[in-house]
């Protein structure tokens, strides 16, 4: 379990601070053993992650951002948020390092992992 404590400016409200504590992302997908080539780390730059929530919300992640060989951030899916617990609203994602707080996502309903589709020219 992991606990952040948070600053972001919420366009409605201005400027928001809350606690939240939960798993880490990687944790919770490293647990679900994606089947990913570990090895190859600039193959690894292609994933993404999509986070959908109940409300119809979605933010992407990029694997690069949770991935410890990279950005290693600790991005959560919180469980509680200033010590109240998330369970009715289901758990929520958290971007600590995001300024504002429109990748935090609500009653997380799905999570997408795939690589980036195309090529690029």
């Amino acid at each position: 379990m992991h606990r952040v404590e948070v600053s972001f400016d919420c366009q409605a409200e201005g400027e928001q601070r809350q606690g939240y504590e939960g798993p880490a992302l990687w944790d919770v997908l490293s647990a679900a053993r994606p089947r990913i080539d570990f090895s190859g780390r600039k193959q690894r730059l292609r994933l993404l992650l999509s986070v959908g929530g109940a409300d119809g919300h979605r933010a992407v992640v990029s694997w690069a951002e949770i991935d410890p060989d990279f950005g290693g951030q600790e991005i959560l899916l919180a469980t509680s948020m200033d010590g109240a617990p998330l369970d009715a609203a289901g758990p929520q994602l958290v971007v600590p390092d995001d300024h504002c707080g429109s990748r935090y996502v609500s009653g997380v309903a799905e999570v997408w992992l795939g690589p980036l589709g195309g090529s690029a020219s």
